[in-house]
């Protein structure tokens, strides 16, 4: 049964971290509203860094939770507190998810505004569209810093053994098949644009034993209370919960018939989904170009490395190394102790 302190905890960083987005989601619309459809990209290109700092703060405060969200966790189930490293909270902020660079994401909007006009849309129509694509960026961003500063934060900590996932309704089919699901410390969190999702860091592992059950999952996520607490971590109680009408949108008719009829539910819906790769170490991996430039923290850190072992100078170092994800991290570390050398190898701890 999972702890009713622990998950008051989860339910907690949840809604700071929700807080946190919509603070950055107002900021960037109030940006957005100001771009002239005269000139499109050239007023973006002023405004620009109005918007990226509204993203990139929210990112750095919504990482900069991950570590007292740990500490509180392991205070409620009386662990070991200790941690191997603190999370570095700039390393999660001025970047994208699929590792590009922030404001080469926050110009997608623009490009969507474009086509939508020579598509025939109105000006008016147009906008509305590329602001909802900037407001679902910026939403996305924030959360998936939050969310991988906190599984760097459970990795630099030995109790903490994986997490629960931990749904938030309402949520599509691909999230509510997860709810429950138990995961390894290293295992990186599946998500799509707009996931609300959250990891409930725990320091026992019993896949597949029915550990979960949650108070809250006797109430109906479309009708619950408003001062009722939230968060599933059962697929089934999520599903029986909702009208039938919700169980045809969410999972489509014949879907929602198939489990209604006793299918398996993630047999029904597919969760997973790609992600843009590249070339490195003669294999592909994740990894992103932020922090690479002579100005940046990881050029810069990989500079000093290879002088102090006396692989080059200063004046002659070329940074031919692609700082990785930490989903990659953990996917290519043999260990533990491996994945913490790598994450403070990339810059992701202390």
């Amino acid at each position: 049964m999972v702890d009713t302190m622990t998950r008051a905890v989860a339910l907690e960083q949840y809604r700071h971290q929700q807080f946190l987005v919509r603070r950055a989601v107002n900021r960037v619309q109030a940006v957005w509203g100001q771009i002239s459809q005269r000139d499109i990209s050239g007023s973006w290109a002023q405004l620009s860094p109005l918007l990226v700092a509204a993203v990139t703060e929210a990112q750095t405060e919504a990482a900069r939770l991950a570590d007292p969200y740990l500490d509180a966790v392991l205070a409620a189930e009386d662990a070991d507190p200790a941690a191997a490293g603190r999370v570095v909270p700039s390393a999660f902020a001025g970047i994208a998810s699929d590792g590009r660079p922030l404001l080469s994401l926050l110009y997608q909007p623009v490009i969507d505004w474009k086509v939508r006009m020579l598509a025939g849309q109105s000006p008016d129509d147009a906008f509305r569209g590329s602001l909802a694509s900037a407001l679902r960026i910026t939403s996305t961003q924030v959360a998936d810093a939050g969310r991988g500063a906190t599984s760097v934060a459970m990795a630099g900590r030995r109790t903490i053994q994986g997490y629960v996932r931990v749904v938030q309704p309402p949520a599509c089919g691909r999230c509510v098949i997860l709810a429950g699901t138990e995961w390894g410390w290293n295992k990186g969190f599946q998500r799509h644009p707009r996931c609300d999702c959250i990891h409930l860091p725990t320091t026992l592992i019993a896949r597949n034993q029915h550990r979960g059950g949650l108070r809250g999952d006797s109430f109906s996520p479309t009708t619950r209370p408003g001062s009722a607490e939230r968060g599933f971590i059962s697929p089934r109680a999520y599903f029986n919960g909702l009208s039938r009408a919700e169980q045809d949108r969410v999972f489509t008719q014949a879907g929602a018939q198939a489990i209604r009829e006793g299918a398996d539910m993630a047999q029904v819906v597919n969760a997973r989904r790609g992600m843009s790769t590249m070339t490195a170490y003669g294999r592909r991996v994740q990894a992103t170009t932020e922090g690479t430039t002579r100005r940046g923290a990881f050029y810069r850190q990989e500079r000093a490395r290879a002088v102090a072992a006396g692989q080059t100078t200063a004046a002659n170092f070329r940074l031919l190394t692609p700082r990785l994800m930490p989903e990659e991290i953990y996917r290519l570390a043999q260990s533990r102790d491996e994945a913490l050398a790598m994450l403070r190898r990339f810059g992701y701890l202390t």
